[in-house]
């Protein structure tokens, strides 16, 4: 069972006028000069933002599954008023959110970031936001990932698009033949974040940001994304900190070997020989190739990526960048409760037994070590061993706004973004039902990561200090109704997470 601290009762006191009011109109014209060409945005005198704005060229036609390519450059003020498409993902028939939160626009030309930049800044912080949804769904666009409350706070956001399923993380024998010499293959979504980070730093400055202090965050995928660019030489450099928001558990690699038979299959699926060319590959109709069955991640290519990051992790080979990780207490909401016993096969009687008291029920069962293998597990053990290169924060989120209490039972998957970014009056949701205490929430738990962008160290206003992660103190911060630090929280299960993975972290 969750343990929550008492709560005090002057903890809105502590936090003031915390409650953030509907933006201004975004009226006024501000322009831009980045490498490329002028942008023209909008600002509310306090806030300039700039949408859709072409971080690499079109990844279409004999770029389809090929490295990004610089943007083209534009003459005149091209318009930054709105936001550019997604990339090809599945979409709700009846224009709901996907699994990524979206419901919009989607194009093959999608390589498009959106900067949120405090008004006449100058060497801000910067903070890039890269969104999850499995690697399938998602958008730069989604309401959550508004960035207004981090430029109001004086940090640029920007978020990214990226190429998704299918697309975004291919291999066949037909392209790997085809490559260049030591040209990377298979993880073109992780090749679009590297040219993203590439852009920020080369143009932030017309912003008013500062390109050597950039952290990179993500949540779900996104945050097993940020694991990667850790773990990937090329990326190092592009930032100098990073945050995970439920990660997504201890990394299994994928081989450039199976993705190719993956790949091969697909192409077989949809009617192409087995010696498949690159021209028929390409020509592939882009409706066959969104939503195709996959396992769609990173792929260790032995060009961009030579080893997965929990390996990477595991021998201490990765950027040695502040870390924040962090996971919620529900994260179990991913899990069909029609898939518990298959769930609970993956682990040993040994495990199990560990959760007896707290789980009579294989769902229940199932619910806790869901939670604490995708979630708490793993992102304790990153902290343990990112702190032996720098310093890292660990986290967990139990916070549940106010009309949501009594009706599922702890802190969902994504629940915690619109409280790290202070977006909730963005998002139509939570606009309609979030109460005082909910506003107040968000905005200390944003102060964090506001925080943590400035000066690399996360402190919570009105919140305790928030200690660094070691092994032998093992004290993390919890985001409940109130901030409270937990030391050795749930200590025996997470240690017997841990001891199912076996000889996954033996090299340890």
């Amino acid at each position: 069972m969750i343990r929550y601290a008492v709560a005090v009762a002057a903890w809105l006191v502590l936090l003031g006028a915390a409650a953030r009011a509907d933006p201004a109109p975004l009226t006024a014209p501000v322009t831009a000069r980045i490498e490329s060409g002028v942008l023209a945005g909008r600002s509310d005198g306090v806030v300039d933002i700039y949408k859709g704005v072409p971080f690499a060229a079109p990844p279409v036609g004999a770029l389809r599954w090929a490295p990004p390519r610089p943007a083209p450059a534009w003459s005149g003020a091209r318009d930054a008023s709105a936001y550019g498409p997604a990339c090809p993902q599945p979409l709700d028939p009846y224009g709901k959110p996907n699994g990524g939160g979206y419901a919009g626009p989607t194009s093959e030309d999608c390589l498009n970031l959106n900067v949120f930049a405090p008004h006449g800044a100058r060497h801000a912080p910067v903070m890039v936001w890269i969104f999850g949804g499995g690697n399938v769904y998602g958008a730069n666009a989604v309401p959550s990932n508004d960035g207004t409350n981090f430029a109001r706070d004086g940090v640029i956001l920007v978020s990214i698009n990226y190429r998704l399923g299918a697309l975004g993380f291919f291999a066949h024998p037909a392209l790997t033949r085809a490559a260049r010499p030591g040209e990377p293959l298979a993880n073109y979504g992780t090749l679009d974040q590297i040219a993203a980070l590439t852009w920020v730093k080369r143009n932030i400055k017309a912003f008013g940001g500062d390109p050597d202090n950039i952290t990179i965050f993500g949540e779900s995928a996104g945050g097993m994304d940020v694991l990667t660019l850790m773990a990937t030489p090329a990326a190092r450099g592009l930032f100098q900190k990073a945050s995970v928001e439920s990660g997504g558990g201890w990394e299994a690699e994928i081989s450039l070997a199976q993705a190719e038979a993956s790949g091969a299959a697909l192409a077989q699926s949809l009617g192409l020989p087995t010696d498949a060319t690159v021209e028929q590959l390409r020509a592939l109709a882009l409706d066959k190739l969104v939503g195709a069955p996959g396992r769609y991640g990173p792929v260790v290519d032995g060009r961009l990526i030579t080893e997965g990051y929990t390996r990477a992790f595991a021998r201490g080979d990765q950027a040695h960048a502040p870390l924040i990780i962090g996971s919620n207490d529900y994260e179990a909401s991913l899990l069909p409760q029609a898939g518990a016993a298959a769930y609970l096969a993956r682990f040993p009687a040994e495990t199990r037994s560990v959760y007896a008291a707290e789980a009579p029920t294989d769902e229940a069962l199932a619910d806790a070590l869901f939670t604490d293998a995708f979630g708490g597990g793993p992102a304790r053990w990153i902290a343990r061993k990112a702190s032996a290169g720098a310093p890292a924060w660990l986290y967990q989120f139990t916070y549940v706004r106010v009309t949501r209490r009594g009706k599922i039972p702890g802190a969902n998957h994504t629940s915690e973004i619109p409280y790290v970014f202070d977006s909730q009056m963005a998002v139509p949701v939570y606009k309609l039902e979030i109460q005082d205490e909910d506003r107040a929430m968000a905005a200390r738990v944003h102060s964090c990561w506001v925080a943590f962008a400035k000066t690399g160290k996360p402190v919570c206003a009105g919140g305790p200090a928030w200690p660094a992660y070691t092994a032998g103190s093992d004290m993390m911060m919890d985001f409940g109704r109130t901030l409270v630090v937990l030391q050795h929280w749930r200590k025996p299960e997470l240690d017997a997470v841990e001891r199912a993975q076996g000889a996954r972290l033996d090299g340890e």
